[in-house]
């Protein structure tokens, strides 16, 4: 999840960089708005992010079960070809 650090240091950033001019109050409700909209980006970032993390952590434990298979299948082979030379 994007950091709460973040997420003030972006309203920060829209309030210091747009806060100077907004003169009237329909300037700082467009300022609102636009705070709100990259809050909800970075939320969605971040909910995008954790989805990733998931697939990733499933990825690796697949990755990780063919690994053992493999090792697994190649001393079954070993195995045979060893009985095999001694025929």
């Amino acid at each position: 999840m994007l950091s709460k650090k973040i997420q003030i240091a972006i309203a920060l950033a829209a309030i210091a960089g747009l806060g100077g001019c907004a003169t009237t109050s329909s300037d700082i409700e467009d300022l609102r708005n636009e705070i709100n909209q990259a809050n909800e980006t970075a939320q969605s970032a971040s909910a995008n992010a954790d989805a990733a993390k998931i697939e990733a952590a499933e990825a690796r434990r697949i990755a990780e079960e063919a690994r053992i298979g493999a090792i697994e299948a190649n001393e079954k082979i070993d195995t045979m070809f060893k009985k095999s030379m001694y025929k």
